[in-house]
């Protein structure tokens, strides 16, 4: 325990440490995320696909982007998948979902008017 106490000292508080590991996982976060939406059972094709969002915005900002996109509103029945999965919590941070479930560098959403997958 002397030895982590005196590398903690040398380093500085732990809470800078912790300031500057957030500051620099912040700066190696790519500035937007490749997203592919693809349709399932009766729900409506896309125009276009592939978009860019940005990699700090919530799944909750990502879900109202593609009922924009739909033309859908809050009341009209919309389920969002990652990769025909899971569908996430809507606080969660798009960049964690992209580094943890995506492809090629893209992350697959699908979309149904009906529940599609558990």
């Amino acid at each position: 325990m002397s030895g982590m106490a005196a590398g903690s000292a040398a380093a500085g508080t732990p809470g800078a440490a912790v300031v500057a590991g957030t500051a620099q996982a912040a700066a190696d976060q790519p500035k937007k995320v490749v997203v592919r939406f693809r349709s399932t059972g009766n729900a409506p094709i896309l125009k276009k696909s592939v978009y860019k969002i940005s990699s700090a915005q919530r799944f909750q900002a990502l879900i109202l982007f593609l009922r924009k996109e739909l033309g859908y509103k809050s009341s009209e029945p919309l389920f969002v998948y990652v990769n025909s999965a899971f569908s996430p919590a809507p606080d969660e941070i798009v960049n964690n979902l992209a580094r943890c479930f995506g492809l090629d560098g893209q992350l697959t959403i699908n979309y149904a008017t009906t529940p599609a997958w558990g």
